[in-house]
Order: structure tokens, then sequence, then C-alpha cells
């Protein structure tokens, strides 16, 4: 058997970045070959991120990669808030908005088939061997790729991604302000979340069951319960007002200026550049969104320790 020296497993520790005693024992049973031993780590890689799968990954990052008129906005969850600063995670989330970019796979299971951007490995056993080698599980949860002309906006380092498309005229996007302008709106997806670009936008459906909560609210209310069955069709269209104000994107009250609602303001902005400019579709990713939260139950630990 050769001898293993301490340079070959530091070095293999910097390539891998795997354990000192786990690099010393894959070294060894490699028989001092360097790659056979990367080999051998990667295959328990595979072992270890099994066994972590079932461990709630619900921290991570939302990213977006711009490249043109494309634009893809990734989440990868990790267990962590640590990890996701972890530059190691950084590095694989930029690689994974890569090889969509490169590759416009058509759902997750393409993507972790595809050869991960730069590597000979598949985006599964690359991602396979970060959560043996950073030990916490992660998971590529979802992707989109969106082509046209478009703002995009990441808040929190990572916290909340946003996509907007617009429908624009040639004079609109050469104007020096066009940029500004998307840009707003981008923050304006971020820091009011809605549902629908415009009224028009809403199903029937939606309306008509928010109609139906909001005649309920009203006869069960002993102030307005009496009233003539006109008078409350009146008060319903009025209080949808405020349902269209708050889930609908043209008609919320603009974050810069509150004296003009998003529509409006996009609507003067197209006429001071002398074009034509709509909002066409936004995308909002929330980190975590839906996901189960890990909770440590301290008291558990410190039992634990002190058996």
């Amino acid at each position: 058997m050769a001898e293993i020296s301490a340079q070959a497993v530091a070095d293999l520790r910097a390539k891998t970045g795997c354990g000192l005693m786990d690099c010393k024992k894959a070294l060894k049973e490699a028989d001092g070959n360097f790659d056979e031993a990367i080999k051998l780590l990667r295959e328990r890689g595979l072992a270890v991120a099994a066994k972590k799968s079932d461990r709630i990954a619900a921290e991570g990052v939302v990213d977006i990669l711009v490249e043109g008129n494309t634009a893809v906005m990734l989440e990868v969850n990790a267990e962590t808030d640590f990890v996701a600063k972890n530059e190691t995670f950084k590095d694989f989330v930029k690689g994974v908005l890569m090889t969509i970019l490169a590759n416009r796979p058509a759902d997750i299971n393409a993507l972790l088939a595809e050869k991960f951007s730069g590597s000979d490995f598949t985006v599964e056993g690359v991602l396979k061997d970060k959560i043996f080698t950073i030990g916490e599980n992660m998971n590529i949860r979802r992707f989109m790729i969106v082509d046209g002309i478009m703002s995009t906006y990441i808040h929190g380092k990572g916290q909340t991604g946003v996509i907007v498309t617009f429908d624009a005229d040639d004079t609109a996007v050469a104007n020096e302000g066009f940029k500004e302008m998307t840009k707003n709106i981008a923050l304006q997806v971020a820091a009011l979340p809605s549902s629908y670009v415009n009224k028009s936008d809403v199903p029937e459906s939606v309306i008509n069951e928010e109609k139906e909560i909001l005649v309920n609210q009203i006869k069960n209310d002993p102030a307005t319960s009496n009233k003539p069955q006109a008078v409350i069709d009146k008060m319903v269209i009025g209080r949808l007002g405020k349902f269209y104000e708050t889930n609908c994107l043209a008609e919320q009250t603009y974050v810069k200026d509150s004296a003009v609602t998003v529509g409006k303001y996009v609507e003067a902005t197209a006429k001071e550049f002398g074009g034509a400019i709509k909002i066409k579709n936004f995308h909002r990713y929330d980190k975590g969104e839906g996901l189960q939260k890990r909770e440590d139950n301290f008291a558990e630990e410190i039992a634990k320790l002190t058996k």
C-alpha cells in the first residue's frame, strides 16, 4: 500500500472540501490514487445526500442571471441561512443558472440530467456532491426562463427575486430613462406583492367569489345588515375597488409617488418618452415560500448533550 503523505491529504481536502479523515481514508482505499480517491468521495457523497434528503431545506437563495433579452430566475434551498452565505453554495447557484441559460431545460428533472456548466458531471451529481461536502440537505426547487424586454431585481441578498416584462416600442426603449422606469416597476413588485397586472386579468370566478364574501360581510355587520339590496350592490362595487388596488399591479399606489397609481405612472412615462409602454407580465419568487421551516428544539438538544 502506498504511503499517504499529509500534503496529499491536504490537497484532496482543498479539491473536494471534505474532512481530513475522510480524505485520508479515501486515499488509503485508493492506494494513493488521487483521482480514484475523488471518485470514492463522490460516491460516498451520493450516499450521504440520500441520508440528508428528508431534512428540511427552506433557507437558501433566489438568484437571477440575465443575458441579452433572456433571464433565468432560480431558487435553491439549504437547511440554514449560514450555508446560503457560503461562497461554495453561491458558486453552485451561479453554475446552475448558467446551465439553465445554456440548455433551456423543460423542468427540474431535465435540468438535473444536464451537464453542469464547465463540468463533466451532471447537475444532479454536482448537487449531491455539494450536499456531501457542505454537510446540509440542498434542493433545486424551481426555475423559470423569461424572454423579452424586461427588468429584474433581487432584494435582500436573495430573499426575493422579480422579473417584469414589458411591451414597448423602439422610441420608448431608446429613451435614456426607460431602464430606470422599468427598474422602478420591478421594485414595486418586490415591495408590494400582487396577483394580476390589470383589472381585466382577474378571472370572473375570482371576482364572483370576492363579491360573495363582501355581500356576506355587509349582511353580517349590524350597521349595514338592513340596507336594501340596491344599496348593498353599490357598496360591493365600491369595496371591489380596494380588492383591485391590492391585487392588481396597475391599480396599486406607486411606492415612489403616492399621488398616482402604477398604471398612471407608466402612462405618464410613455407620454413623456413619446412612445408606447405597457406592463406585460411579472414574476416573483420569495425564498422558502410555502415551505415548512426548520424549528430547533433547544431543550431537546441540551438534553441530548447532557446524557
